[in-house]
């Protein structure tokens, strides 16, 4: 049985050139990469001063997210953390090495809702997560969740079936699509608003109806005729209903609440639903004591992980804390899931100029690859699935 969990030590452009000539292959790399910021993190992250210094930053990453790309399938993406000291370089970066083309977002995330207090300026609350496909047109990134759906949304309820849903016109409400632009989709539609049924062809007691906006200019509808026929009868409904020119009999969908529904994700991630740095420390602390000062929340690791199929293999090669390690054995143990990991950092000492520095290094943890390599055995011994270390 192949385990969940693999940690690397090591230089990680040494360990990727070792996978690549392993021929191992990813579907998802998560990034963490040092923030260059010369902040209070549990390694120095710091490299050159100035402009020098972004240079000297960039041209240490770019060969790192050279050879993750390597092994990254056709159909899979990568996603990096960072915040506002690098994210335009980065950017720029990744534009250049895996095509401007490919970019499929850059997410806002909520890790500091009261902001940072220290220094002057803004209360900086959020850093960013700057999300890659491999190839955008094979990609299988399902930039959606479970999470965010609710039920309230879906305020009617089908008197036969029980099932809940919630209405949305079937007409286009963005203006941009009209009969000149979309000619198929402007047709005539047959209703009876006293039983709501709706029809591609005239039946007893209908009446014709043609997509119009509110303001009377003419519209078009969301489906195809092919479509309305085969799902009209369960999915369609019609209504009169009373707008700036009086009263029209206009045709919706139910739009039903089912199983395994999901919800399109927006660029903005709040602390209340992934997690914060404050979490994200809690919950190392409770594995193995507070031994880095800005470990990520699992929350945002699981909901990256939940865009991608539920046997994703998934790269980290700056792991610093494991959290993506602990966000694998958490999704799987939810959902059954088969997901791996492999993690790598290096044998870089741990700060002493930090609390959680000391206390690692009163923990017996004398490096990074230390941290990472305990949490995920106490991972391991409270979640199973497995870990090997080499």
């Amino acid at each position: 049985m192949t385990p969940q969990n693999t940690f690397l030590e090591g230089d990680n452009l040494e360990v990727l050139a070792r996978l690549a000539a392993e021929r191992a292959r990813f579907d998802l790399a998560y990034l963490d990469p040092p923030y260059n910021t010369r902040s209070d993190l549990v390694y120095d992250d710091a490299v050159g001063r100035g402009r020098g210094r972004h240079q000297a930053w960039t041209a240490a990453l770019r060969p790192r997210l050279e050879a993750v790309l390597a092994l990254l399938e056709p159909t899979g993406a990568l996603a990096l953390s960072i915040d506002d000291h690098e994210v335009a370089h980065l950017r720029l970066l990744l534009d250049e090495v895996v095509g401007e083309q490919n970019l499929l977002a850059q997410v806002v995330v909520n890790l500091n809702p009261k902001g940072r207090q220290l220094g002057r300026g803004f209360a900086t609350s959020h850093e960013y997560l700057l999300v890659y496909a491999v190839d955008a047109a094979s990609c299988v990134l399902d930039a959606s969740t479970a999470d965010t759906v609710d039920e309230r949304d879906f305020g009617h309820t089908d008197e036969a079936s029980g099932r809940r849903f919630r209405l949305l016109p079937l007409r286009n409400t963005n203006k941009r699509f009209t009969p000149a632009s979309a000619p198929t989709l402007h047709y005539a539609l047959h209703g009876d608003p006293a039983s709501g049924r709706v029809a591609t062809t005239p039946f007893a007691g209908s009446e014709e109806i043609t997509p119009v906006f509110g303001d009377g200019q003419a519209a078009v509808w969301r489906w195809s005729p092919p479509l309305v026929a085969e799902r009209g009868e369960d999915d369609l409904v019609c209504r009169r209903v009373r707008g700036h020119r009086g009263e029209r009999v206009d045709v919706y969908q139910r739009d039903w609440l089912h199983e395994g529904r999901r919800k399109k994700l927006t660029t903005l991630w709040l602390a209340e639903e992934v997690g914060s740095t404050d979490t994200a420390v809690a919950e190392l602390k409770d594995l193995v004591g507070h031994v880095f000062s800005s470990p990520k929340p699992t929350g945002l690791l699981r909901r990256l992980l939940g865009t991608m199929p539920a046997d994703a293999r998934v790269l980290d090669p700056f792991a610093g804390s494991g959290t993506t390690g602990h966000a694998v054995a958490l999704l799987n143990a939810e959902d059954g899931g088969t997901r791996t990991s492999t993690s790598i950092d290096r044998a870089a000492p741990l700060r002493t100029d930090s609390p959680a520095g000391r206390t690692a290094l009163a923990a017996g943890h004398a490096t990074v690859a230390d941290v990472t390599r305990a949490r995920l055995r106490a991972v391991d011994a409270r979640l199973g699935g497995g870990l090997v270390c080499g």
